[in-house]
């Protein structure tokens, strides 16, 4: 099992299925330039080889969340800049639907972002 397997093993269902469903989302959703590392202990996605957006929990709202570099130019008001300087997060409630298109749409919305 790879590193960035584990940290998802480490996960508790459901909550593991819907991020590795979000996960493959984002993979698929630009099979030529974004892919996935493990940086900081994270899954991180990048896209041409820089910094797209990764996966972590918050033990503030303890909800898992989407965080996208190049936030702070993204003007959607689902997302949390709390104090980040380049990141904006998205919540996600594992109790609704998950908002599968709108996570595209703001990666769309990074990648133009993204000089490469």
């Amino acid at each position: 099992m790879n590193p960035i397997q584990e940290y998802f093993y480490r996960i508790k269902e459901p909550d593991r299925s819907t991020l590795l469903f979000l996960r493959e989302k984002i993979l698929k959703s630009d099979t030529e330039y974004i892919t996935e590392t493990l940086s900081f202990g994270l899954p991180f996605f990048k896209y041409k080889k820089k910094m797209l957006c990764y996966i972590y929990y918050s033990k503030k709202y303890k909800k898992h969340y989407i965080s996208f570099y190049h936030g702070d130019r993204i003007n959607a008001p689902e997302l949390l800049q709390e104090g980040r300087k380049k990141f904006k997060i998205l919540l996600i409630d594992m109790e609704e639907d998950l908002p599968v298109d709108l996570i595209l749409n703001l990666i769309n919305e990074v990648k133009k972002h993204i000089k490469g």
